[in-house]
């Protein structure tokens, strides 16, 4: 039987999906065609990257606090790539993960045999002892996960088996990292401020008379991250940098006017987003802003502000910025309108 698992290398189930995603056809014996798909607990020996981030993550310790862009497009940041271990590394985790398949309690027998077919290709097979006397003449890259995106489909593209390059050569793997992998990998670590624009006159908006929007010229600023990888004699790394382009506004009801007519306020010769509200401009109308032309009510218009970036990225033998697709990340928050009141007399 020729067992193809659906999965990453990293292991998931305990390892089960690392040794069935990592098993070679001609390791895994002869017998009827069928297909397994490896499903487990999200436990058991892991593969930890070896990329480190700096800059605006929005905090450490593994987790992502605040809010992150959503790329415009298709296009979302790898979920898993490859990274280079030492023989001596490579061994040790192939051997803790089939210790911990054919250990596991209750654990299908089919699983162990897979497990111990795999071992046995790079211990006994055509690597031998996973090749550690050959330890000074190459690298096993292999597949490692973004573990925040482990449950995406995206997470289980690198399935290729575990691959020994030779000092010099290329990896033949998608998403090899790479200079470039690493700036799309910083693109999905970086942190923006919390989309909350200025609004006045203050207090609750008025029917027909505009309300001016601007963001705070100190908060939105570019950020960036760097990642990097600098372990067993491979030392690169890329800054991806988030500059905000302009401010798109949608005014939660079709019952308004917006400025400028298509609802996207640019940025100014001095760099800021709209223009502050100043006394005596209540009846002018705003470089960026909203004018309603119907009360609100008992409830509350759900104004949405989304800031667009523009990214691009630098690395190791790239000193020439390189864009990558634009981001967006927006917000919603609260706008009372009331009508107007006048006294007749």
């Amino acid at each position: 039987m020729r067992l193809r698992a659906k999965g990453l290398l990293t292991a998931t189930g305990a390892g089960l999906s690392l040794l069935l995603a990592t098993a070679p056809a001609s390791a895994v014996g002869p017998g009827s065609e069928g297909e397994v798909e490896a499903t487990g607990s999200h436990e058991g020996p892991t593969l930890t990257s070896q990329i480190r981030y700096t800059g605006s993550t929005g905090g450490g310790g593994g987790s992502k606090p605040g809010d992150g862009m959503a790329p415009v497009g298709d296009w979302t940041p790898p979920a898993c790539w490859y990274e280079p271990r030492t023989a001596k590394e490579f061994a040790k985790y192939m051997e803790d993960t089939y210790d911990s398949v054919v250990n596991m309690r209750g654990q299908h027998s089919y699983a162990k045999t897979s497990a111990g077919q795999t071992r046995q290709y790079y211990k006994d097979g055509e690597y031998k002892n996973y090749n550690l006397k050959k330890s000074d003449e190459g690298l096993w890259w292999v597949a490692v996960r973004d573990e925040d995106r482990w449950m995406e489909e995206g997470a289980k593209a690198c399935s290729e088996p575990p691959a020994w390059v030779e000092n010099g050569e290329t990896p033949d793997l998608p998403n090899a990292v790479t200079p470039e992998v690493l700036a799309q990998l910083a693109y999905d670590q970086i942190r923006v401020p919390e989309t909350e624009v200025s609004l006045a006159p203050g207090g609750a908006s008025k029917v027909n008379l505009p309300t001016w929007a601007w963001l705070d010229r100190a908060t939105f600023k570019p950020v960036e991250v760097t990642a990097s990888l600098v372990a067993n004699g491979v030392n690169i790394s890329a800054t991806t940098v988030a500059r905000p382009d302009s401010l798109a506004l949608d005014p939660g009801t079709p019952d308004a006017t917006l400025h400028p007519a298509s609802g996207e306020c640019g940025l100014s010769g001095s760099g800021s987003v709209g223009e502050p509200y100043a006394k005596g401009k209540a009846g002018q109308e705003p470089p960026c802003g909203v004018t309603y032309l119907r009360a609100s009510g008992k409830s509350a218009y759900d104004l949405n502000a989304t800031v667009n970036w523009k990214i691009g990225w630098t690395g190791t033998g790239q000193p020439e910025e390189q864009a990558l697709p634009d981001g967006a990340f927006g917000a919603g928050q609260d706008v009372i309108v009331e009508e107007i009141q006048s006294v007749n007399r």
